[in-house]
């Protein structure tokens, strides 16, 4: 079956960096388009940043473009976010998601086909 699992996920001082990993199996993952979205109590899944099947296109939110890096890894069906200059506004569960296309204009979550169960990142002021 589908599986995305995160990981990687901890607690970080304000300006540190961090990096969280997206191991998938169960389905074509060099065909579908990868995310990373975050999310915290009380309020709405929010996109982070997504990458095209090929790594060649990528996308980002303006609250993390420019410190955000998104990546994969299509023989090790891996997906990656680096994130540097962590800001405490930056704390959230973060979760991977897999789509069929990918879009730099379009991010609403309910487009992603499948979700992992999130790992948590904490960023200390």
């Amino acid at each position: 079956q589908v599986q995305l699992v995160e990981s990687g996920g901890g607690l970080v001082q304000a300006g540190g960096s961090l990096s969280v990993s997206c191991a998938a199996s169960g389905f074509t993952f060099s065909r579908y388009a990868m995310g990373w979205f975050r999310q915290v109590p009380g309020k709405a899944r929010e996109f982070v940043a997504e990458i095209s099947w090929s790594g060649g296109a990528t996308s980002y939110a303006h609250s993390v473009e420019g410190r955000f890096t998104i990546s994969r890894d299509n023989a090790k069906k891996m997906v990656y976010l680096q994130m540097n200059s962590l800001k405490p506004e930056d704390t959230a569960v973060y979760y991977c998601g897999a789509r069929s296309y990918f879009s730099d204009t379009n991010h609403e979550s309910g487009t992603y086909n499948y979700w992992g169960q999130g790992t948590q990142v904490t960023v200390s002021s």
